[in-house]
């Protein structure tokens, strides 16, 4: 049963990537002027607890931003992460369907946001992040290099970094703090 449901799912995001609307970018405008920053976290309590660090350099770096953390389905962080100054979505089987991946309600319920920046923070495969990240064309999708590439990001980061999940999530955020920022760089 789990592996019909995993076929299925692939099925489905290959139809969605084929539907795929790739919005024009501008980059660092559309970090600078970003008004909704969506942050999607892996399944994993580890790399959980290891995102929880890295929450005041997002804050800093989206200052002034509405921060959405979404977490996977079955996920358990409300009582990890800290809910003032984010907006915590957990999914619920509710928002599912049979294979796992959002239905087009939920789906329609986040669109309401209008997400101008996406951050995906998954390191392995996630199929419910990745039809997620495939439903916002026109949003910056920012991810991990040589893990997903084009229609799913349409920025990707490389670390050098090839096994510690921290310093991959901290590169990431550098980076687009480094983006965002350029002049703060040229200063120190």
């Amino acid at each position: 049963m789990k592996r019909l449901k995993k076929i299925l799912a692939r099925f489905r995001l290959t139809v969605l990537c084929k539907r795929q609307e790739q919005g024009a970018i501008t980059i660092p405008d559309d970090i600078v002027n970003a008004r909704h920053v969506l942050v999607l976290l892996p399944p994993g309590q580890r790399e959980l607890t290891l995102i929880k660090g890295l929450l005041p350099d997002i804050t800093r770096v989206f200052y002034g931003s509405e921060i959405y953390i979404l977490a996977s389905p079955g996920s358990t962080v409300y009582n990890i992460f800290p809910r003032k100054g984010y907006r915590i979505m957990t999914p619920t089987s509710q928002h599912l369907d049979w294979s796992g991946l959002p239905k087009r309600s939920y789906i329609k319920t986040l669109e309401e946001t209008d997400f101008d920046v996406i951050i995906d923070l998954n390191l392995g495969v996630n199929y419910f992040s990745q039809a997620i990240l495939l439903s916002f064309g026109k949003a910056l999708k920012i991810g991990r290099g040589n893990h997903l590439g084009t229609p799913y990001y349409n920025l990707e980061i490389k670390s050098r970094y090839i096994r510690d999940e921290k310093n991959i999530y901290k590169s990431i955020i550098t980076t687009i703090d480094r983006i965002k920022n350029p002049a703060a760089i040229e200063a120190g």
